[in-house]
């Protein structure tokens, strides 16, 4: 599947770091942690954002900080807002919503056809060459 991805699951920030696109089982993961993390609903964003962050952030690959609570020890609150800011841009370019506006969606659900087609083709038909069509031209 990770062929399938396109190129932009990814920002290299200034420093090199990464930010990277997170599986939907990932973000419920970080939910959950920020939810425990926080003590108060005034909190819950914050938490939230930086348990997500702790997924997102790598370097070479491997994970900035092993946890939302290590990123409130590292971050200030503003960094965390700013990294959750830009994460959202990445997911949203890659994922877009219906309130993204409907050429948009369009654009992304055409690319991501194509993207698959390709993938999927040179599998499908190399599984299918000893079976003979049954219309269609023959090759």
């Amino acid at each position: 599947m990770e062929s399938l991805l396109s190129r932009r699951d990814r920002l290299t920030l200034e420093d090199g770091t990464q930010l990277r696109l997170l599986s939907a089982l990932e973000v419920l993961e970080a939910k959950r942690e920020g939810e425990e993390l926080a003590q108060s609903e005034g909190e819950r964003a914050l938490c939230t954002n930086a348990c997500l962050l702790a997924r997102a952030l790598e370097e070479e690959g491997k994970p900035l900080f092993p946890s939302g609570r290590a990123v409130l020890e590292h971050l200030s609150a503003r960094e965390v807002a700013q990294l959750a800011r830009l994460w959202d841009e990445l997911d949203r370019a890659e994922n877009p919503s219906p309130e993204d506006g409907e050429e948009e969606a369009r654009v992304l659900k055409k690319a991501w056809s194509i993207r698959l087609m390709s993938a999927f083709a040179g599998v499908c038909s190399r599984h299918l060459g000893p079976f003979p069509r049954r219309s269609g031209p023959k090759r």
